[in-house]
């Protein structure tokens, strides 16, 4: 591309930047079942750099192989529910060779009369 005298470059550089925690995964993994790494591995990892326990979820699916979760967000929601959810909404959107992580925000809404 020539320019002219009358033609202006602008170039415009956007940058975004936020804190990279140690490990990364913070509520969830969902491990494909050709994933280069497996859920022992990962497992052993997050022990080691996280304090917190996390549970491991088979499900019986052609794709996902493992799910890690935080076990503080199992006493808030049913590892059914997760798992249906994780299925029907993540599992269509990764391929059987990739790791995915997840942030999991559960909200529970409690009223009571005394």
């Amino acid at each position: 591309m020539s320019t002219t005298s009358n033609d202006q470059t602008t170039t415009t550089v956007k940058l975004r930047a936020r804190k990279f925690d140690v490990p990364p995964i913070r509520d969830c993994v969902v491990i494909g079942r050709k994933s280069p790494i497996g859920c022992v591995a990962i497992k052993k990892a997050l022990k080691l750099l996280r304090g917190d326990s996390f549970h491991d979820l088979h499900p019986d699916d052609d794709v996902v192989s493992d799910i890690l979760v935080r076990a503080d967000i199992l006493r808030m929601l049913p590892k059914e529910k997760l798992i249906d959810l994780i299925l029907r909404r993540i599992k269509p959107l990764m391929g059987d060779s990739e790791i995915i992580h997840l942030e999991i925000d559960v909200e529970i809404a409690l009223e009571d009369q005394m």
